[in-house]
């Protein structure tokens, strides 16, 4: 179909641009699934959210894959946000580890900070949002609290983007038991932690510990 405007002519586009977008979003996503489905290796967001989606994930890993426009929309914010922050001294997607014995067994914790200042030890967390509560999310600053305690950060900032509100908080650490936490995790003991989490999960159709749909993160 196609539309004549002047000496132009709009037609539906064979998805050039898309095609980018989607081998590049996809790419990152398979590039990643040994180490998902790896039970060694636990995530910073593992530990902020349902306990069984971890469990879940290390046996279907294939399934946390999918194209939403919404995560690429993330995507795009982030970085945007990190193209220019870069200019003042932080470095985006700063990686970080640390090994964690429990019972025997060596656990790699691992972590992606959308920011870091190297010289002052500052965090940034970019969080693009549908709506905003009008508060920062309880596991998004828990999220932050880690990677704070992690870095031996004084402080870090959450930076949330919706299509009509920017904001930004300030977050400085608080004592946390990462390794107890740890624990919890392995022991699979919150499922959901929130309520809104089996609405967005990807493991819901699979999973004995899905509740009602009810509630909203954003």
């Amino acid at each position: 179909m196609s539309e004549q405007g002047g000496d132009s002519i709009l037609s539906v586009s064979g998805g050039r641009i898309l095609q980018i977008l989607y081998k590049k979003f996809m790419s990152e996503q398979t590039s990643r699934l040994s180490e998902l489905a790896d039970p060694s290796v636990v995530y910073v967001t593992d530990l902020v959210s349902c306990h069984h989606k971890y469990h879940l994930r290390k046996l279907y890993p294939e399934l946390s894959i999918s194209f939403e426009p919404s995560a690429v929309m993330g995507n795009l914010v982030h970085a945007g946000v990190e193209s220019i922050i870069v200019e003042y001294g932080f470095k985006p997607e700063f990686q970080l580890e640390k090994h964690i014995e429990l019972d025997g067994r060596v656990y790699v914790l691992k972590g992606r900070v959308d920011a870091f200042n190297p010289e002052t030890r500052e965090v940034l967390e970019i969080k693009s949002v549908k709506n905003f509560q009008g508060e920062p999310y309880e596991h998004h600053v828990h999220q932050l609290n880690i990677y704070l305690n992690l870095l031996d950060s004084p402080k870090g900032y959450l930076l949330y983007i919706s299509h009509d509100k920017i904001f930004e908080y300030t977050v400085r650490p608080s004592p946390i038991d990462v390794e107890g936490e740890l624990a919890s995790l392995l022991r699979d003991e919150r499922h959901p932690r929130y309520a809104w989490e089996c609405r967005y999960c990807p493991f819901r159709k699979i999973c004995p510990y899905r509740r009602a749909e009810s509630g909203s993160e954003s």
